[in-house]
């Protein structure tokens, strides 16, 4: 201790002179190394109680096998740091000696000798804590290997029951370090933690016999089944959303909009279902386009005229399965996500650490990329459960990643190995995924005839809210010819000025809130598109309100081989105008398709809208109840969420088909019990022969019926070619998404190998495809007359 005295005043005024910032950095360096010494060390030391899984011991031994480095690191730098000083210190010592009076003070207390005595002390009290823990780590592992009795012992088991099991710990021998997963499981490096994080965490290695079986958590008990019940309150659906952002605000103003309209449809179906029973299902919807991982690209946009067909889907989307009676999970950030999956720590290499809570997961590609990373081999295991929200389809010739990567496919989204129907498109695009689709507001009688008597016979409105729509070729032109005839209105958003793109003749709003815009279609005549943005929900919310819609019609069509748009989505699907659901579905005198290019036909189809009349009409499977309906279908007999079906493959026998009456295609025998359980019903199906270069789409809609890619299984069989008077050369079974077909010149028959293959989608000029269609409901192609 220093004498509290003139000198020692002197003292300690000349030291906090001297202290450079180096050697504050040296002193605080001291304090941090003391304050890590005594909270990491303690915290080892204590880490361990009664009660502890048993890996809590390889997690601490891991966690003092990093301790004792970092020591040993600090102990190294400290007596570098030593060296260091004692060179300047000499050379400051020197160069203070030619000073004035302060020079016998400093000679006297000379504080680079005093702060160096510190740091050896320091140095070697951390190099002494280090040999410690050193005998602390020898001590704790003998006590381990002792306590597990066999674990230096172990031998990879060779049973032909787990044949990966040899494999899998040779790639931990060299990759257990890669995850911080491994060690929170228990891995410390050793051939024994191994063979236990493979048989008890993960499956590919049987159980080691010397283990205490009630280490393995035995899995938790199902919960008990709990009944659905509709619900028309929507309150707590809102609560569940939560808010912060723009495209989440958006989307509950949609569903408050639309809450009488959900109450009225619950009704009606609850009435149809005639109180039939079912479980109420534990979903899980992760909205991935939304979290900022992935950019978020959406929220700030909303208030901009930006895309806002996805949130109008997921609002609804939220809405049904709310509606239906389901227990709901809704997360927007990966953090929420990782919580409600049970992920341990780390990278995503480990499964997870308890058994999925969810029978379905609702998602997007960006959720499913995001989910995929966290998940683990837990991934595969649950893939089943999955429903991916996908605008534009994914086809199963992009879907299958060995097809996809072999036959030029690949894309940036796809090669999932998803069942196709587990894809959930906006519009009918192709029978092989399912048709999730939205809503738009159903109109009573005397809505509509009061929209009917406020119609102006001259007034367009403009599809297109934000100023880059507006930027297209030969625009000018035909809204020219338009302007002859109509007053033009736009809704286009803009800051300071009017947008440069939008013509002076037209009357623009800016953007409008959802109900005012709603009021401008109600007094429109015409609803006019400029070919982008494709297959939206606004074409269907303006003829819902009474307006009729013209088109651009696409030559040649636009597809991803031309277009941009297109180009890595996962569909090789050609778009022949700008609204294909509009055009097929709905039609004249609703819709109106015309090429813009020629002025003659553009004209003459203004000249005739203007003197027809229409009323508001909206497709029952874009209302309410219609979009319950088909969800309900589609929860109660899909995939079941428990396990995945057992793999079908092509039938070599004869095929449970009969040739109809007209002798013109296959049909299903009243007196067949192969297919009894089926969703579809199996009498509603149809094998048709399409012709070269047709689709099994095309093929069943020239008949006014709806391929069924679930019914491929029934007709993939030489017998059913044979039926149907196809004499076939030669049979061969292939991995192709054509097939089956029937090849010309030859005689050719080939069979499908992979089922994931079937497809409705694709045609190629030397086949003729083997096609099952069905039956569906008016308004509602997703499920045929006997579906619900």
């Amino acid at each position: 201790m220093i004498t509290v005295n003139s000198d020692g005043k002197i003292m300690v005024r000349r030291c906090l002179v001297t202290l450079r910032p180096f050697r504050l950095f040296v002193l605080g360096i001291g304090f941090f190394t003391l304050c890590f010494l005594m909270t990491s060390l303690g915290g080892q030391f204590s880490a361990r109680r009664l009660g502890d899984s048993p890996f809590t011991v390889h997690t601490e031994v891991i966690g003092a096998l990093e301790s004792r480095v970092v020591l040993r690191k600090m102990s190294d730098l400290l007596e570098l740091m030593v060296k260091r000083m004692d060179t300047m210190v000499h050379l400051e010592n020197g160069s203070e000696l030619r000073r004035g009076d302060e020079e016998h003070a400093v000679d006297r207390f000379p504080p680079g000798a005093k702060l160096m005595e510190k740091i050896q002390a320091i140095a070697q009290n951390v190099s002494d804590i280090a040999v410690k823990v050193d005998q602390i780590l020898r001590n704790s592992v003998l006590h381990s290997k002792v306590s597990e009795g066999q674990r230096d012992q172990c031998e990879v088991p060779n049973d032909p029951k787990y044949p990966d099991c040899s494999g899998k710990v040779e790639w931990m021998h060299a990759r257990w370090t890669s995850d911080p997963c491994y060690a929170f499981f228990g891995v410390d490096g050793t051939e024994c933690s191994f063979l236990i994080y493979l048989s008890e965490v993960e499956w590919f290695c049987p159980l080691m016999s010397w283990r205490n079986q009630t280490a393995v958590l035995p899995a938790p008990k199902p919960l008990p089944k709990v009944q659905a019940a509709f619900r028309s309150n929507l309150s707590h659906l809102l609560e569940l959303i939560g808010s912060g952002k723009e495209s989440l605000i958006f989307m509950k103003k949609r569903i408050k909009q639309l809450a009488a309209h959900w109450a009225l449809a619950a009704q009606r179906l609850e009435a149809k279902l005639k109180g039939s029973r079912r479980d109420q299902k534990q979903i899980l919807i992760h909205i991935g386009f939304l979290t900022e991982e992935s950019g978020d690209v959406f929220s700030p946009r909303v208030l901009k005229g930006g895309p806002l067909g996805e949130m109008v889907q997921w609002a609804d989307i939220l809405a049904v399965l709310f509606v239906l009676g389901h227990n709901l999970k809704i997360t927007v950030s990966l953090k929420e996500l990782q919580s409600n999956l049970g992920v341990p720590p780390g990278r995503g290499s480990c499964p997870l650490t308890v058994p999925l809570p969810f029978d379905l997961i609702y998602t997007d590609y960006h959720g499913l990329q995001q989910m995929k990373q966290y998940m683990g081999l837990s991934f595969k295991k649950y893939r089943c459960r999955f429903r991916v929200i996908d605008t534009f389809g994914t086809e199963p010739a992009y879907n299958h990643e060995e097809y996809a990567t072999l036959h030029g496919y690949r894309t940036n989204w796809g090669y999932w190995n998803f069942n196709p129907k587990q894809f959930m498109t906006m519009f009918p695009h192709t029978p092989d995924n399912s048709f999730m689709g939205f809503v738009s507001e159903e109109l009573n009688s005397t809505e509509k005839q009061l929209i009917k008597n406020n119609k102006a016979s001259n007034m367009a409105v403009v599809y297109g809210k934000e100023a880059s729509i507006w930027k297209v070729r030969g625009k000018e032109k035909f809204l020219g010819i338009l302007n002859k005839y109509m007053e033009i209105h736009g809704t286009v958003y803009y800051e300071t000025q009017r947008p440069p793109e939008v013509p002076a003749f037209v009357k623009n709003h800016g953007l409008l809130p959802q109900q005012e815009f709603q009021q401008l279609l109600r007094k429109a005549k015409l609803f006019i598109g400029f070919g982008f943005p494709y297959e939206g929900p606004a074409p269907l919310e303006a003829i819902a309100n009474g307006c009729i819609f013209l088109q651009s019609r696409f030559s040649p069509p636009h597809s991803s081989l031309n277009h941009e748009f297109f180009r890595g989505k996962p569909t090789s699907r050609e778009v022949f105008s700008q609204h294909p659901y509009a055009e097929n579905f709905i039609g004249k005198p609703h819709v109106w398709t015309v090429d813009y290019n020629n002025s003659e036909e553009f004209e003459a189809a203004i000249k005739a809208i203007m003197r027809i009349q229409v009323d508001p009409y909206l497709p029952y499977e874009y209302t309410c109840e219609g979009m319950l309906e088909r969800i309900y279908a589609y929860i109660q007999h899909q995939v079941s969420p428990q396990s995945p079906p057992p793999p079908l493959r092509p039938s070599p026998g004869q095929s449970p088909t009969a040739l109809a009456p007209n002798a013109t295609h296959l049909v299903w025998p009243h007196n067949a019990s192969q297919g009894s359980e089926a969703w579809p019903p199996m009498h509603s199906l149809q094998g048709w022969l399409a012709e070269t270069g047709r689709t099994c789409t095309d093929t069943c809609l020239d008949r006014g019926l709806i391929c069924e890619p679930s019914f491929f299984h029934f007709i993939n069989t030489l017998d059913a070619f044979l039926k149907l008077n196809v004499s076939c050369d030669r049979t061969e079974s292939e991995m192709n998404h054509l097939y089956p077909a029937f090849a010309q010149p030859g005689q050719e028959c080939y069979l499908q190998k992979e089922p994931i293959l079937y497809s409705c989608a694709g045609s190629n000029t030397k086949y003729r495809r083997l096609c099952p269609c069905r039956d569906f409901q008016k308004g509602q192609v997703a499920l045929c007359q006997d579906c619900l």
